[in-house]
C-alpha cells in the first residue's frame, strides 16, 4: 500500500480550493478536512464531523459542497455494491479498495502489479479509459479473528 501523506493544513485546503478555481468558504474548508481526517466516510460521519467543526450546518449544504469538491476532483465519490456513497481525499492515481463483507470497514489497495495494468482492457470496445474500479471483497482482520456466532439450536 502507498505512504500516507502527512495531513493538510488549513492553508494546505485553502490553496487547494483555490487552485480548483472554488471560493474558499467554512463549509468547504469544514468537509474537504473532514474527508481527509475520516478517510471513506460516509454523508452522516462528514456532517457530524463539518457541525463539531463550524456549528449547524444542513445536510444540503454539506452535499452540494461534496459534489462541488467531487466535481472539482479534490475528493473521490466511491459507492461500493450495497454501501451507501462514502467519500476519500485520496485522488488522482488510480487505486482501489477492499471491503469487509462483516463489519463493511474500506481500506485502499494499490494496484496489483506495475502502474495501472488494470487500465489496459482485454478489449476497451474503443474507449479511451482513464480509470478502473476494482473492489476485492473479504473480510478484515478483526472479523478474521473474532468468534465466529453459535449456530442457532435447531427448532
Amino acid at each position: 500500500m502507498g505512504k500516507t501523506p502527512a495531513m493538510p493544513t488549513d492553508p494546505d485546503f485553502e490553496r487547494m480550493l483555490r487552485e480548483a478555481g472554488l471560493r474558499v468558504t467554512r463549509p468547504r474548508l469544514a468537509v474537504l478536512t473532514a474527508v481527509h481526517r475520516h478517510p471513506h466516510a460516509d454523508t452522516d460521519t462528514i456532517i457530524g464531523a463539518v457541525r463539531a467543526t463550524v456549528g449547524e450546518v444542513s445536510h444540503q449544504a454539506v452535499y452540494d459542497v461534496l459534489r462541488a469538491l467531487t466535481t472539482a476532483r479534490l475528493v473521490r465519490r466511491i459507492e461500493p455494491a450495497g454501501s451507501v456513497a462514502r467519500y476519500e481525499a485520496r485522488v488522482g492515481d488510480n487505486h482501489h479498495h477492499v471491503v469487509c463483507r462483516s463489519c463493511g470497514r474500506i481500506a485502499d489497495v494499490d494496484c496489483a502489479v506495475g502502474d495501472t495494468p488494470c487500465l489496459t482492457a482485454s478489449d476497451d470496445r474503443g474507449f479511451r479509459i482513464d480509470e478502473a474500479e476494482v473492489v476485492y471483497w473479504g473480510l478484515c482482520p478483526e472479523c478474521v479473528a473474532a468468534p465466529s456466532p453459535a449456530p442457532a439450536p435447531a427448532g
